[in-house]
């Protein structure tokens, strides 16, 4: 009989700690591995979520001219709507752990997927400024859970597969982000000319990304089980010899992610990254029309620096995982944002195609950032707590560059002096990324 219980004990613990879809440690029940199927469904699912987190960003920076105009927009007011984004994803981003260990993180990104759909279709015909303020807020709410929860989500379902999937991930959002800037105003034409159907298409693809996460809103299994981590089993045997019941019960120490300095580290990294993408995506386009560019090939340049992160953003995180330090990445993808920057000083229209695909590949900081989330957490939960912090510190300390840089330029009337507060911000954030980069995890740091 004990020959018995051990087995079943042991094949228990292996059915419950392989995947995320076994049962959770409270209810005890045994649960077969989830089926291929299901495993498919969470690809397909990342995937289109993952294409969903910046059209509502970029197609809007594509026509902002002709959505002021229609909504009698001031200037100063459209100059806020750059520092919108990084609000919401900081103020609501930190909502999702708690809502992922109440509803499940499937439930919660499915629900995030419907109020983007919800935001995206109904902002542009709101009919005034307020209105369309509160809906891409409710988009831009939907964006922020999701970035948060998709590390957990990859860590949870494919935790021996982290840096190939954070890759694909991050290759579909680049992509996203790149059609977005690229065919919105194409597709407004084709459809008369009206900047609200080309603006409310993005729903479309929104509506779509809901459909694979319904099968998985009941989805609540448990994080991986993290090296380390105390367990306990208890199994009930009848006269026969057969378990009847077995009870599983994890014990994990509460994490306090503000003592951990590699959590700061990396929220300050991702804060200064996140900052240089969204002073890229609001200000490089007229940096090369003020340079004599002309405005089409300045959008193309612009989406020359959006579309390189297709191709890296998978790369990256596969070779970030098989480093044991990711520093020297950080220092590579640094010193090539410092040579763009250079180059927009010295030389903006000569060279106006090199520094884009340089700042292209600075932007890459992104990915790798999501990456380390993944890494420097041993648990599900760790993951889930990292990413919040650190996703809405760093989405706080994003909010005032691109308004500053906007300063700058109005009252100096040249890129000088933002382009020098571009280098001064990449610097630090070259320094905090090589100590993110460090292998050790919140979990240790935290405990001491």
């Amino acid at each position: 009989m004990m020959g018995v219980m051990a087995r079943e004990e042991t094949r228990t613990l292996k059915s419950t700690t392989a995947h995320p879809s076994a049962t959770t440690p409270e209810k005890g029940a045994v649960v077969p591995a989830p089926r291929a199927w299901a495993v498919r469904l969470v690809v397909v699912g990342i995937v289109l979520s993952a294409l969903n987190l910046r059209p509502a960003i970029t197609s809007l920076g594509a026509l902002l001219e002709e959505v002021r105009d229609g909504l009698g927009m001031s200037g100063t007011l459209a100059g806020l709507l750059t520092s919108v984004p990084p609000l919401c994803f900081a103020v609501f981003g930190v909502m999702a752990p708690r809502l992922a260990r109440r509803f499940g993180p499937g439930a919660v990104v499915c629900a995030g997927m419907v109020a983007i759909t919800a935001g995206l279709l109904i902002r542009p015909y709101m009919g005034s400024t307020p209105g369309f303020l509160a809906a891409s807020a409710l988009a831009l709410m939907g964006i922020a859970v999701s970035n948060v929860l998709m590390p957990v989500i990859v860590k949870r379902w494919f935790p021996d597969r982290v840096g190939s999937m954070t890759g694909l991930y991050s290759m579909a959002l680049a992509l996203g982000t790149a059609a977005a800037a690229a065919v919105t105003v194409p597709v407004a034409d084709t459809l008369g000319g009206s900047w609200q159907s080309g603006l409310a298409v993005w729903a479309g693809l929104a509506a779509a990304a809901v459909l694979p996460w319904i099968p998985l809103v009941r989805d609540r299994g448990p994080a991986p089980a993290a090296k380390g981590v105390s367990r306990h089993v208890h199994a009930r045997v009848d006269g026969a010899g057969e378990v009847r019941h077995v009870h599983a019960r994890v014990e994990q120490p509460a994490l306090r992610i503000t003592r951990s300095r590699t959590a700061w580290a990396l929220a300050v990294f991702f804060g200064l990254q996140a900052t240089a993408a969204y002073i890229t995506m609001g200000w490089m386009a007229q940096i090369f029309r003020d340079a004599g560019v002309s405005a089409g090939t300045a959008g193309l340049l612009l989406a020359v620096t959006m579309v390189m992160g297709v191709p890296l953003a998978f790369v990256i995180p596969r070779v970030a995982t098989r480093l044991p330090h990711q520093g020297p990445i950080v220092i590579v993808l640094g010193v090539c944002g410092l040579a763009g920057y250079a180059g927009l000083y010295f030389a903006p229209a000569a060279g106006a195609w090199a520094w884009a695909v340089l700042l292209g590949i600075a932007n890459c900081a992104f990915p790798l950032a999501l990456t380390m989330v993944g890494m420097r957490a041993r648990t599900g939960a760790g993951v889930a707590q990292l990413s919040g912090f650190a996703q809405s510190t760093g989405y706080l300390i994003s909010i005032p560059g691109p308004l500053l840089v906007g300063v700058l330029y109005q009252h100096s009337g040249g890129w000088g002096l933002p382009i020098a507060l571009m280098v001064g911000l990449m610097l630090p954030q070259m320094a905090v990324g090589v100590l993110a980069g460090r292998d050790r995890t919140v979990e240790d740091e935290a405990a001491r």
